[in-house]
C-alpha cells in the first residue's frame, strides 16, 4: 500500500498547543467585551484581525491533530482513519442540513458556516480517538488471554 501523506507524529503536539493557545485568548477577548461583529467593522479593525487570527489558530491546530501520523501507521489504522472521516462528514452534513432548515436569520446562517469550519475536524478527532481506544483495548484483552 502506498503511504498517504500525513504530518509527522510530533505535529499532533504542535496542533494541541495551537488549539490550547486559542482557548484562553478567545476567553480573555470575550471577557473584556472587545468582540464586535467582524462583518460590521472594517476589514483591518482590531476585532476582525483578532477573529481571523484565532480562527486560523484553532483550525490549523485541529487540522494538525487530525492528520498527524500515529506511531504505528498500518492498514488497519488507515481504515479506521478513513471510516472516521466518512462518519464525521456524514454527521456534520446531517447536522448542518437540520440547522439550515430550522434557521431563520442571516446572522444564524453566518454562524452555522463558521461552525462548519471546525465541527467536521472535531467529529473526526473524537471518532478516530474512540476507535483507536477500542482497538487498543481489544488488542490488550487479546494479549491478556494469550498468556
Amino acid at each position: 500500500m502506498k503511504p498517504q501523506f500525513l504530518f509527522p507524529t510530533w505535529c499532533r503536539w504542535l496542533g494541541l498547543a495551537l488549539f490550547l493557545v486559542h482557548l484562553p485568548v478567545i476567553l480573555i477577548f470575550k471577557s473584556y467585551d472587545l468582540h464586535s461583529d467582524p462583518n460590521d467593522a472594517g476589514m483591518f479593525s482590531v476585532s476582525h484581525v483578532f477573529f481571523v487570527v484565532t480562527i486560523v489558530l484553532m483550525v490549523s491546530g485541529l487540522f494538525l491533530i487530525a492528520f498527524s501520523r500515529e506511531r504505528i501507521e498500518d492498514e488497519q489504522i488507515y481504515q479506521l482513519r478513513l471510516s472516521s472521516l466518512r462518519w464525521a462528514i456524514f454527521a456534520n452534513y446531517a447536522i448542518l442540513i437540520v440547522c439550515l432548515v430550522f434557521t431563520n436569520s442571516k446572522a444564524d446562517y453566518k454562524d452555522l458556516l463558521r461552525l462548519n469550519l471546525w465541527v467536521p475536524l472535531v467529529f473526526f478527532i473524537v471518532l478516530f480517538s474512540y476507535k483507536m481506544f477500542r482497538l487498543n483495548r481489544s488488542l490488550s484483552k487479546e494479549d491478556g488471554y494469550a498468556k
